[in-house]
């Protein structure tokens, strides 16, 4: 199906706002990439800032349809789907660095001060990440019998500060070993979360 204008120079945003970053990307390089003139970009998005807004809920209804049919959900038991979820993310880092690297992540990086409505729908994109992994983790919760002192959707945050934290030093060392190790580590703690007796923490 052909692609239409508006969903040229949204996938166009994915690559080069992750390729040069938010600041460094034009609208000429947008209309560029996407093979279509600035008119066709200003009769679809107000601004840049317009179409980063749009391009954050673009990159989740697209990441999204791509880890809903990911092989970790096959797992019969919540812990090993939440460990599959990570050796996910860790096989995607085979690809180039702007393939595996986060669009709302470099973006919110640069913009949450100056654009609140790009950091706002930054935010709206990892949390809602985020928020797919918390069921598998409370069922983990349950199926352990342990009581931490932590909840599931700390944890699924957590794993989202971990890898977005993984490809700042991937593009910092400009490589993907650094980042791989990153993931290495956060499975081994998910692990170790799971691995001994926890008790919730009371105030007296």
């Amino acid at each position: 199906m052909k692609s239409s204008a508006k969903e040229k120079i949204l996938d166009a945003a994915l690559s080069v706002i992750r390729a040069k970053g938010y600041s460094a990307t034009s609208v000429d390089d947008l209309c560029a990439a996407a093979g279509v003139t600035k008119g066709a970009f200003f009769h679809h998005f107000k601004s840049k800032e317009d179409l980063a807004v749009a391009a954050a809920q673009y990159w989740s209804d697209m990441t999204g349809k791509l880890f809903a049919a990911a092989p970790y959900h096959a797992h019969e038991r919540p812990l090993d789907r939440v460990l599959g979820y990570v050796d996910f993310r860790k096989a995607i880092l085979q690809r180039s660095l702007p393939e595996f690297t986060c669009l709302v992540g470099t973006m919110v990086q640069e913009a949450y001060d100056s654009n609140p409505a790009i950091r706002d729908a930054c935010a709206r994109s990892i949390n809602g990440h985020a928020h797919t992994l918390e069921a598998d983790i409370d069922a983990a919760i349950n199926e352990f019998g342990i009581e931490p002192p932590w909840t599931a959707p700390s944890l699924a945050l957590f794993t989202q500060s971990v890898l977005q934290g993984a490809f700042i030093l991937a593009k910092a060392k400009n490589g993907a070993s650094v980042a791989a190790d990153c993931v290495d580590h956060l499975r081994r703690y998910i692990e170790m979360l799971f691995s001994q007796p926890q008790v919730k923490e009371y105030a007296p």
